[in-house]
């Protein structure tokens, strides 16, 4: 059964970081993903022209993975603690209402970024499981460069516990990554192309595939798989 998917990210790239191969492997099984972007991932690094650049690379990538529709919230980077919890929720709501998905994939709680893991908690409220919520499944995925670098306390830690094989949809997530040339960076850092590969390896050898996408299941609603 085709359904509609978002993804929401805190800041543009994050969305192909997390879960780029997921994105291009549910296009072409014909479900349409949409992606929800909180911030513009610029303010207090970019000029107003580099910010423009950060954005025109967003909807390119958009465009290559297939999206069916890609909108910014335009929240302040780096500051989503600086707003009420309801500011970022009301964001996520509208989407939500907007593209009634049936699966949903957000950040993990426990990354660095602090953004991050305020987009966690915002789209746990705005997905609260309600009578009739057309929501049935709901993902937090893996960003290299924070998801492995916070200082974890045990609860904290990424542990996933789905695995998806994006064998076929690697090199596609690292071209599409290419055109956030501003955002990648040369190995070893976490996020080159080459570190890319790396964790695709390491998960997938995990359940014995050569490369896959992690995922922390939070919530599935429905009858047996």
């Amino acid at each position: 059964m085709l359904m509609d998917i978002l993804v929401i990210a805190a800041h543009p790239d994050d969305e192909v970081l997390g879960c780029g191969g997921v994105i291009w492997l549910h296009r072409q099984a014909g479900h349409q993903v949409h992606v929800l972007i909180l911030t513009d991932g610029a303010g207090g690094r970019y000029d107003a022209e580099q910010t423009a650049d950060l954005q025109k690379a967003s909807q390119a990538c958009a465009q290559y993975l297939g999206v069916a529709s890609l909108h910014n919230a335009g929240l302040p980077n780096q500051k989503l603690d600086a707003l009420s919890l309801g500011q970022v929720i009301a964001a996520i709501e509208d989407r939500v209402d907007r593209c009634k998905p049936s699966r949903v994939f957000t950040h993990h709680p426990g990354d660095l970024n602090l953004d991050h893991s305020i987009a966690y908690r915002a789209t746990l409220t705005a997905l609260r499981p309600l009578p009739g919520a057309f929501t049935r499944e709901l993902y937090t995925y893996f960003v290299p460069s924070s998801s492995e670098w916070n200082q974890h306390q045990p609860h904290e830690a990424f542990l996933p516990n789905v695995f998806v094989d994006i064998g076929e949809a690697l090199e596609h997530k690292i071209k599409a990554l290419q055109f956030y040339q501003s955002e990648m960076n040369d190995f070893p850092h976490p996020r080159s192309p080459e570190a890319i590969r790396a964790h695709a390896a390491h998960f997938g050898l995990q359940v014995g595939l050569p490369h896959a996408e992690p995922f922390c299941l939070v919530r599935r609603i429905g009858g047996l798989p």
